[in-house]
């Protein structure tokens, strides 16, 4: 039987979350939902399926030291720096060249550091399903989440004939993925009931994943066996510092989901978000009265839909409604909900303005 391994994405810089996460301390690194840094949260939820010595990170070379604190329970080694952000289909072939090197017939997991799960007996069982059928199959296994609200802010997923059931679990041979739609668009893919959420979450084997990569994306097949030698003689940073300035910029989706025809999905039944911005956090935290979500020292007045996240210091709210308003970090931050996602946008234009480096 394969080895079973694990790797977690944590190279995001969380830019709608701004002001509380920043450059040097983002998202992955937060205790957004619960006590715990999302990115602990993601190996805890591994305990007893993967052992720790078996799940690795991948991250920007600069975050390598606050993850090993915020993940302890992980060996120093199997955090790993990027030297630059080069998108998800490095960090992938990063990741497998890592397992290829302790076990080339190794089957993984590829998970991000930034969601929050709930239900994690069907979350292990999802993943133990999809390892077992990716052990005895050359296929690519994506995760699918069956949607409850006609989302505009995810991916979708179209699924096909069946493929067969492990652990409990239905898999579905996958037949397309489609970008974030409007809410019309949105609405018909709940209807049909065959579109589910793209989860963003992989299993496959290391000879399937170079497989894939040598007929849909070669230079990520170049990328992973160049790697393999490298982190085989212990020099993985040495081998990321030679490859990764020359390399293109494409994302898993691109390299392969979107071109293979061996993909299965899992058809996920757990409770999933990738609390991609602060209105996300509206279901994870408790609502007053007038619908506000408080998290910290806030008071308010005659407003009501708000967000307000303002840890030590009050934040006072008065006849405001659906603003999200946010003391963090020595900057204030006001914006309807409805334009939280341009946040990024207003990050991106500070850094061009070049006089807030340090609070960005």
């Amino acid at each position: 039987m394969a080895g079973r391994y694990a790797v977690i994405m944590a190279g995001g810089k969380g830019e709608r979350f701004w002001p509380l996460s920043t450059s040097k301390h983002p998202k992955q690194l937060l205790a957004l939902v619960g006590d715990k840094p999302l990115i602990a949260q993601a190996v805890d939820r591994l305990e007893g399926l993967i052992s720790p010595e078996n799940v690795f990170v991948v991250t920007n070379a600069d975050l390598v030291e606050a993850t090993q604190k915020a993940a302890p329970m992980l060996p120093a080694e199997n955090i790993v720096g990027e030297p630059i952000g080069r998108d998800t289909a490095a960090a992938v072939a990063c990741g497998g060249a890592l397992i290829a090197a302790k076990d080339p017939d190794g089957v993984f997991a590829v998970l991000t550091a930034d969601q929050v799960m709930g239900d994690l007996d069907a979350f292990k069982a999802t993943l133990k399903g999809g390892m077992d059928l990716a052990e005895q199959n050359e296929i690519l296994v994506t995760i699918g989440i069956q949607p409850t609200f006609p989302s505009t802010g995810f991916g979708y997923i179209e699924s096909g004939a069946d493929f067969g059931e492990a652990e409990g679990v239905e898999f579905k041979k996958a037949v397309r993925f489609v970008e974030k739609p409007d809410e019309q668009t949105a609405q018909s893919y709940l209807d049909t009931g065959k579109f589910f959420w793209n989860s963003g979450m992989f299993i496959w084997s290391v000879p399937a994943l170079g497989k894939a990569f040598a007929a849909h994306c070669p230079e990520m097949k170049d990328l992973m066996d160049e790697l393999t030698d490298f982190a085989a003689r212990g020099e993985i940073f040495q081998g990321l510092k030679k490859t990764y300035p020359t390399l293109g910029k494409i994302s898993i989706d691109y390299a392969l989901m979107e071109k293979a025809d061996n993909i299965v999905m899992a058809c996920g039944t757990f409770v999933w978000d990738d609390v991609g911005s602060w209105p996300a956090l509206e279901s994870h935290f408790p609502k007053d009265e007038g619908g506000n979500t408080l998290i910290g020292d806030c008071q308010t007045l005659d407003s009501s839909g708000n967000i307000i996240y303002s840890k030590g210091r009050l934040t006072a709210v008065i006849g405001a409604e659906n603003l999200v308003v946010v003391q963090a970090e020595g900057v204030t931050l006001v914006c309807t909900k409805e334009k939280a996602q341009n946040i990024k946008q207003m990050v991106s234009e500070l850094q061009k303005n070049g006089s807030y480096s340090e609070l960005l």
